[in-house]
């Protein structure tokens, strides 16, 4: 053990020495090649930058000869001569592209401008602090990167002076717009910056990094740049670079706390190179977390390498090993096997099936103890036999056919039939054939079951099947012929609709009388008790006893009127005239004809007020039937629940119609008998519970009202929802409000 594990921790120091080899190897080669990436990125950059300012840079000399602008500074200009001069650097603005261009007096005044019909014309203006208009008036090429005063907008100026005979007159100014410059440079892991001379960055492909300077200003810099008005308002606040490492010539890896909190600190080589003929400076900052993929790319890989060998190592190391103790286990497998063979011979003489071994020509060669008692033979008296010459009404074929050599399919058949055994009985059985290889020949094992008690229970199965079958035919032709004397029935008092509903109507009353007498009893009794206890009392002069037996009896009285209620509501004929039916009325009469089941049931019925009150198109009272009709049956489907519950929800439809339905969590109907419940007499409720109308007389209902009864059995996808049974749905037409 202890080998073992010092073996371990050398490896892991030779891989975590090798690994740190790789490291600095991988990383600082890593670093050259982007280096080399980079520079040659840095001077196309450079050489895009170039060629925009070269473009320009002879403009403003050129310019300074025209006449028109040389006469607008020689003599004193009238209004056609400012009109000629602001319409050619107007006209000369617009071919070449530039961003503004203007001409000054040698006081720095703007006399003429291309934006002189804007509202920030730069006429009037005067630039004279701008240095440079002060190289321009003293005679050289003025070049200068700064904000615009009246534009606001970032620029690179050309100056130069307009002479006449060797003398200065003022200074011709050529603004360029770099925007596009900025615009162009998108790369995705490449950050690229302008600076000035001063390291103030106002070109940059970070937005966040204009206007900051790659390093802190002096205050002598700061109140000079200020002074120029080059950057106007804007704070010089410098970037925050934590950390400046030289990597090669004009590179550097710096390190930059990012401003947006996405990363505490971020790396970038940072390589920079000057714009010729100007003091811009151009800086490409690549992104070192490719360094660092490409480093952890080559750890992974010679990591992976390193495991491999070692683990061949080993494997080699581990198969000698084996082989050395390979013959070791093979002896001790060889002992094992022998007692293993004795407990496998013991579990076969036990198992519960019978087993027989055949050669390749279907003979028997040995049997189990259990096939030998189910064959009532020894294994010597069978042995050598076909084990065909035992079987009765076997197909002989299939037989064959499972214990045919060349038998390609590994599917075993099961054979029925019956066996003759040693005492003369025929015993019924069930068998397969498998292929078994033993010493390289294909032999067979059957697998034999004695189906005997099976065989008895399917012949009583079959006898009860066929009684059944005879009682069914039986009861099903006497519900025949019930129900077509029904249908005759039903046929000939086609006409009696209303008198059928107030029939049921009073049937409903019936089952109700019986808990209302029961639910009256007890008041009764108890209004007899206070008053003869009111009337001694009152001879006792006790007047406050006898006020409070009086309250006690006026509140029973009011109890047996609520009781008696829905008994007088529901029992009221209707008219049978289309109403305006408020649903907030038919809720209030349902639940009142209820009450008195509600009260003394533990189904919860869920009927929330709706927040605007809908009309329907009906009567009342046949809703109000209908409904309680609907609710009596979802009442006796969920009383075997646990937590019965009963909901009632109402929503307007598309074609403004309003969908009342009542969902239960009982067991559901049956899809078989979804057509037939509004079928008349057809019921699935238990004998003496109903006969069959409710349902029939309900749809006969809506359907007077123009409305649709239908059923369906309700599956909420709701894990927490406690429905699953059935649903009612009954759709009516809307009344105007």
């Amino acid at each position: 053990m202890f080998k073992r594990s010092f073996i371990t921790i050398l490896l892991t120091i030779g891989l975590v020495f090798l690994l740190s080899l790789i490291s600095e190897y991988s990383q600082r080669n890593a670093i050259s090649e982007l280096q080399q990436r980079t520079h040659a990125d840095l001077n196309r950059y450079i050489l895009t930058m170039r060629q925009k300012l070269a473009r320009f840079r002879d403009i403003p000399q050129l310019l300074s000869k025209h006449p028109d602008l040389v006469r607008m500074l020689r003599v004193q200009a009238n209004s056609n001569d400012l009109l000629r001069a602001n319409r050619l650097l107007s006209e000369i603005n617009r071919i070449l592209g530039t961003r503004d261009s203007y001409l000054m007096n040698g006081d720095g005044l703007t006399v003429a401008s291309s934006n002189w019909a804007s509202q920030r014309s730069f006429i009037g203006g005067n630039f004279n602090y701008r240095p440079y208009f002060k190289i321009a008036i003293a005679g050289g090429l003025g070049q200068y990167f700064a904000l615009g005063t009246t534009s606001k907008r970032r620029g690179f100026f050309y100056s130069y002076p307009v002479r006449h005979k060797e003398r200065i007159l003022g200074v011709i100014v050529v603004k360029i717009d770099l925007n596009e410059i900025e615009r162009d440079w998108n790369e995705k892991d490449i950050k690229l910056l302008v600076s000035d001379e001063d390291g103030v960055i106002f070109i940059s492909t970070r937005k966040d990094w204009i206007f900051k300077t790659l390093k802190p200003l002096a205050a002598d810099d700061l109140q000079r740049i200020e002074s120029s008005k080059r950057y106007l308002d804007k704070k010089l606040v410098p970037l925050n670079i934590t950390q400046w490492q030289p990597s090669g010539k004009n590179s550097q890896i710096i390190t930059l706390s990012e401003a947006d909190g996405s990363k505490t600190e971020q790396q970038y080589l940072m390589q920079s190179g000057i714009v010729g003929n100007s003091d811009l400076n151009v800086s490409i900052l690549a992104d070192l977390e490719s360094v660092q993929r490409q480093v952890l790319a080559t750890l992974l890989y010679v990591g992976t390498v390193y495991i491999a060998v070692v683990l061949l190592v080993m494997v080699i190391i581990a198969r000698r090993r084996i082989a050395k103790q390979r013959s070791q286990f093979e002896l001790r497998e060889l002992q094992a096997l022998e007692s293993s063979e004795a407990k496998v011979k013991a579990i076969i003489n036990n198992t519960w099936a019978g087993l027989i071994t055949l050669d390749t020509k279907g003979c028997i060669e040995s049997m189990n103890v259990t096939a030998q008692k189910l064959f009532a033979y020894t294994e010597d008296e069978l042995t050598g036999r076909e084990f065909y010459q035992l079987l009765l009404d076997v197909d002989l074929q299939l037989y064959l056919q499972q214990i045919d050599q060349q038998r390609s399919s590994s599917v075993e058949t099961l054979i029925a039939g019956r066996v003759l055994c040693g005492d003369n009985r025929q015993v019924p059985i069930e068998f397969v054939v498998g292929k078994m290889r033993q010493q390289g020949d294909l032999n067979f094992l059957i697998t034999v079951q004695d189906i005997t008690e099976r065989k008895e229970y399917e012949a009583q199965l079959d006898q009860s099947r066929q009684l059944l079958e005879s009682r069914v035919e039986q009861r099903t032709l006497e519900l025949t012929n019930a129900n077509e004397r029904l249908l005759k029935e039903i046929k000939q008092h086609s006409q009696t609709q209303n008198e059928l509903i107030q029939t049921a109507k009073l049937a409903v009353i019936g089952q109700m009388s019986a808990g209302i007498n029961h639910e009256l009893n007890q008041p009764l009794m108890a209004i007899r008790g206070y008053a003869d206890n009111a009337r001694k009392f009152l001879k006792l002069d006790k007047e406050r006893t006898v006020d409070e037996n009086l309250d006690e009896i006026a509140q029973l009285t009011e109890r047996m009127a609520k009781i008696l209620h829905p008994l007088k509501e529901f029992s009221r004929k209707s008219s049978g005239q289309p109403q305006r039916v408020p649903v907030s009325a038919l809720r209030a009469g349902v639940l009142a004809i209820l009450y008195p089941r509600l009260e003394k049931s533990k189904v919860e019925v869920d009927w929330p007020e709706s927040q605007q009150d809908h009309f329907v198109s009906g009567d009342l009272l046949r809703l109000e039937q209908v409904m309680v009709n609907l609710i009596a049956n979802a009442m006796q489907a969920v009383e075997a629940e646990t937590a019965p519950k009963i909901v009632i929800a109402q929503q307007l439809t598309k074609n403004r119609q309003l969908l009342i339905s009542v969902r239960d969590n009982g067991p559901g109907i049956d899809e078989e008998k979804l057509t037939q419940i509004f079928e008349p007499f057809f019921t699935t409720k238990k004998e003496g519970q109903g006969l069959g109308l409710g349902l029939s007389i309900s749809q006969r209902i809506i359907e007077d009202v123009g409305g649709q009864l239908s059923a369906k059995n309700y599956n909420s996808s709701d894990s927490q929802s406690p429905f699953g049974g059935a649903e009612f749905n009954v759709l009516l037409n809307t009344g105007s409000k």
